[in-house]
């Protein structure tokens, strides 16, 4: 038994995207140059690499993944080797021979990214007119073809008051779940630094989103890129004196657990690096020289992702380590070392407070 096995890769198929979202780490159709889309011979490959050491599940994603002709061979590929296939897209190029495509190709869920309750709050996000009709077409049409879906949704200071509204918006279009996204700056979101929620705000998000947890009943709800929210679980969990019961998606990493990059999840990108997530720039390997299994188990920087006494600042006295672990990403970001503290978490560990109150601060 693998102690960190591999359980969900993202997979940047393309670079190539029709929105220019003001978050993304990927890349507009103008801006591709140097980051050509590989072959399909290749892509199959790489399954066949992945397959061959374990069976996580896959997701399809990019820039936009339905710009890729041949996206449902490879996802046909991936099916028949007995991956879990899942689909990322904004949802402006779904049709009904898109829709049969999906099935027909194995894929078993897909995600669509919904950032707004209303078209003027997404478009302005996505920076793309029409792009809010796209979403709500996309969740038409796959509800009319019996296309399980979930709804991946990025909030900064811009649309963080429209939290609760896409919600329940996500709730009206059928998702099957509903993940809530606190970005974190990388690509074209380092030039967002001063749009990042702010650490106060940040927590009673969080609390508003356990509360809505335990009564939500039709449809799974998840922060993502939040991995303080499980240290709050179980702060709550316990004044209340209940035991927290969660609900999982099968096509997901499961589990209650906070950062989980390169430990349950990577990303590999168009040029075959495998990052630990798909925030972190820092690749642990390339697969066009080692093969994944090589890049998995014995990358240096995947090693000290796992090892948490190497943690720096509040995250390495905290004793929520374990169930949290701050994101690496986000600390990479800021303070240039993946090892640091999580910035954005207002919590002061019980070690670090005593230390404060013996020095009489």
């Amino acid at each position: 038994m693998i102690e960190f096995a591999p359980k969900w890769i993202a997979w940047e198929i393309t670079r190539r995207c029709n929105l220019k979202c003001v978050h993304c780490r990927s890349s507009s159709e103008e801006e591709v140059k140097g980051h050509p889309d590989f072959s399909t011979e290749e892509a199959l490959r790489i399954l066949d690499d992945i397959s061959s050491y374990a069976k996580p599940v896959v997701v399809l994603s990019g820039g936009e993944p339905l710009l890729r002709k041949d996206v449902f061979e490879i996802a046909s590929y991936g099916t028949a080797k007995g991956l879990r296939m899942c689909l990322a897209t904004n949802g402006t190029l779904v049709t009904g021979e898109i829709c049969k495509k999906i099935k027909d190709s194995g894929i078993k869920i897909v995600s669509l990214s919904l950032d707004g309750s209303t078209e003027s709050v997404h478009d302005d996000f996505r920076a793309q007119k029409g792009a809010f009709q796209g979403i709500i077409n996309a969740a038409r049409l796959f509800r009319e073809h019996g296309i399980e879906f979930i709804i991946n949704s990025s909030f900064t200071k811009r649309n963080q008051e429209e939290i609760p509204k896409v919600y329940q918006l996500a709730k009206e279009l059928g998702a099957t779940a509903w993940y809530m996204f606190m970005i974190v700056p990388t690509g074209r979101g380092e030039e967002i630094m001063s749009e990042l929620i702010s650490k106060e705000d940040y927590e009673e998000i969080l609390e508003w989103h356990y509360q809505m947890e335990k009564d939500e009943k039709d449809m799974l709800v998840r922060p993502t890129c939040a991995p303080h929210y499980y240290r709050i679980v179980l702060q709550k969990s316990k004044e209340e004196g209940r035991k927290f019961q969660r609900r999982t998606l099968k096509f997901s990493t499961g589990g209650a657990k906070g950062c989980i990059a390169g430990q349950l999840i990577c990303l590999i990108d168009v040029d075959g690096n495998v990052l630990p997530c798909s925030y972190f720039p820092k690749p642990a390997g390339n697969i066009r020289e080692k093969s994944f299994k090589d890049i998995w188990e014995n990358s240096e920087l995947f090693k000290e992702l796992r090892d948490f006494k190497s943690y720096k600042g509040k995250c390495g006295s905290c004793e929520y380590i374990n169930v949290c672990g701050g994101c690496r990403a986000r600390a990479y970001a800021v303070s240039g070392d993946y090892l640091e503290e999580e910035p954005f978490c207002g919590y002061m560990p019980v070690k670090m407070r005593k230390k404060l109150i013996k020095k009489g601060k």
